[in-house]
């Protein structure tokens, strides 16, 4: 079965195939109308002389060399202008380009078909002759009028098919199907190999092009042993390094043979010299990151270009967030197959770290992305691995933005942007209520969840570093107090609701506050305490649930209170105190 899928792959990419076959079609359909004798009157017939059919397919030859030439010439220039503006693996797409091999198999099939006959029209045992095969005559012509058509299509096609636009819509499309059909589906949690596994190596080297882990069930199943791969597919390999690990349930039993199992992976995992794209989808989407990347370059300085690629990227990550992946994992028996793969973080990390890197001094491109994550935030559901993948992209992308872009201006809308993305992932995700005593648990068993929105920071910033901010959404306001020796405090900052969503601040260190909890956050030079207050409708409630707290909080010893601040500044990290 692998050896069908390759010679399949190859054929689609292969460039003269298609050709090599209309030329044998070519000459069984000259063939074919040679053997059928029609008179001169007949409107089938070509109606001249044998003079005049030679002559004929000596011009209709000449002309398809001419064009053939002129065809591969554009071609060449396509192929020289993808690579060097866009990104060289997008060659592979030109040449596997239907149209593309249609018309180069139309031109090359109307000359073979033209100087066959040569052969034997007008001509008869080296004697010139008045028979000759009328309709056969006829036939040129209409390959020849066919192939001036396909002419005209092939330039139209070749113009349209050299745009960005296109190239990236060819890829998405592509990509999507991989996602769709072709991708190994994550299933159960996999796994991990033992201590005592027996790794078996490869004896190629190059991408693992494709995996069919039926091809290796039944082996594996037979001996009752579980396989896991090394590489993921679309990863380099090298001869003579580990290709999979084979392992008993149990260490107690016999090794499991290495060499009882070279030849059936050989079978079951495809290596080849080049990535495809029948599994591996992170190899679409390298090559709409190549176009951005190129497009960010200085030689090129095209961010238009670049935010078209991120707008098709969504629309690959989306179909991605839909899909199960990770890990996947077959069983028949005892007998199991385990193909590592991609998370929807590692696809994320991969896209959004080199795009980012590049264009990080670009707000948008920084918007792109943006908007990218928060599209992927609407449709990836309550799964929580996903969601913080995607509020840590996003938290990477504005802080990038913040140290490369000058003007804080050029950031609001970025600003705006991220406020979306969190508040898109905080729509499904568990807040953090954290409260001691009946109030806390009240406020837990009442509400359950909550929605978690990002506090962002607007320049200068100096009474705090640059740490990530997040608050429990629902409150008025937040006060940012510094904490100071003596145990006095004085107010540093207030965090204010944003009309356009999130929250507006003059300062960036807290983490999920709740009402009545107090926070050190690890500043500059001092600590901070941060305060929530509850919102304007329920203070009363609030206030009246949790007097214990407050009059504990305001009785507690100043000397002993300012060493714990102290401490915690020490510790360099986030604590509660209630």
């Amino acid at each position: 079965m692998v050896g069908r899928d390759a010679l399949r792959e190859y054929v689609r990419g292969a460039l003269w195939v298609l050709p090599a076959l209309s030329v044998l079609a070519a000459l069984a359909a000259g063939a074919v109308l040679s053997s059928i004798s029609v008179g001169p009157r007949s409107p089938l017939a070509f109606q001249g002389t044998p003079d005049d059919a030679r002559t004929l397919l000596l011009g209709i030859t000449g002309t398809m060399i001419t064009i053939i030439a002129l065809l591969l010439g554009l071609a060449v220039v396509a192929l020289q202008l993808s690579s060097t503006q866009f990104s060289p693996r997008l060659l592979r797409n030109f040449l596997r380009d239907r149209p593309n091999q249609v018309v180069l198999s139309a031109f090359v099939a109307t000359f073979a078909y033209s100087a066959a006959g040569l052969y034997d029209v007008g001509v008869s045992g080296g004697n010139r002759t008045e028979a000759f095969p009328r309709l056969a005559v006829s036939g040129a012509i209409v390959l020849l009028f066919a192939s001036l058509g396909l002419l005209v299509f092939f330039a139209d096609h070749l113009l349209h098919s050299i745009q960005v636009d296109a190239i990236m819509e060819t890829v998405q499309r592509n990509t999507l199907a991989v996602i769709q059909d072709g991708l190994l589906t994550g299933g159960p949690k996999a796994p991990e190999v033992p201590a005592w596994a027996v790794p078996v190596t490869s004896r190629r080297s190059g991408y693992v092009q494709a995996v069919l882990p039926g091809t290796l069930l039944p082996q594996v199943a037979r001996h009752g042993v579980s396989v896991r791969l090394r590489p993921r597919v679309g990863e380099h390999i090298v001869a003579g390094t580990t290709l999979a690990w084979i392992w008993r349930a149990s260490a107690d039993g016999p090794a499991p043979d290495p060499r009882a199992f070279t030849q059936v992976l050989d079978k079951g995992v495809r290596i080849g010299f080049e990535r495809t794209l029948e599994q591996d989808a992170a190899f679409g989407i390298r090559q709409l990151v190549d176009v951005a990347c190129k497009a960010l370059s200085p030689a090129v300085n095209d961010p238009y270009t670049a935010v078209q690629a991120v707008d098709h990227l969504s629309v690959i990550f989306c179909a991605l967030a839909r899909q199960p992946l990770g890990a996947h994992v077959a069983r028949d028996g005892q007998g199991v197959v385990v193909v590592p793969a991609r998370r929807f973080g590692d696809y994320l990390a991969v896209m959004c770290g080199l795009i980012r890197r590049y264009g990080a001094s670009e707000p948008t491109v920084a918007r792109a992305l943006l908007r990218l994550l928060g599209n992927c935030a609407s449709v990836c559901g309550d799964d929580p691995e996903r969601r913080a993948a995607i509020a840590e992209q996003a938290r990477i992308i504005v802080a990038d933005a913040d140290r490369e872009v000058a003007q804080p201006a050029d950031l609001v809308l970025v600003h705006a942007e991220a406020d979306s993305v969190f508040q898109a992932v905080a729509r499904r995700q568990p807040g953090v209520l954290r409260g001691g005593g009946a109030a806390g648990q009240a406020r837990r068993g009442q509400q359950g969840r909550r929605d978690v929105a990002s506090v962002r920071r607007l320049r200068p910033v100096k009474t705090a570093d640059a740490l990530p901010v997040r608050v429990v959404a629902g409150y008025s306001h937040v006060r940012i107090q510094r904490a100071y020796g003596s145990g006095s405090r004085q107010v540093a900052g207030t965090l204010h609701p944003d009309p356009r969503g999130g929250w507006r601040a003059s300062v960036a260190a807290a983490e999920a506050v709740g009402v009545g909890d107090s926070w050190h956050c690890r500043g500059r030079d001092h600590d901070q305490v941060v305060q929530a207050g509850p919102p304007a409708a329920g203070r009363g409630a609030q206030a009246a649930a949790r007097p214990a707290a407050r009059g504990a909080d305001a009785a507690a010893d100043p000397g002993r209170r300012a060493g714990r601040v102290g401490q915690e500044h020490r510790r360099g990290r986030l604590a509660g105190s209630r």
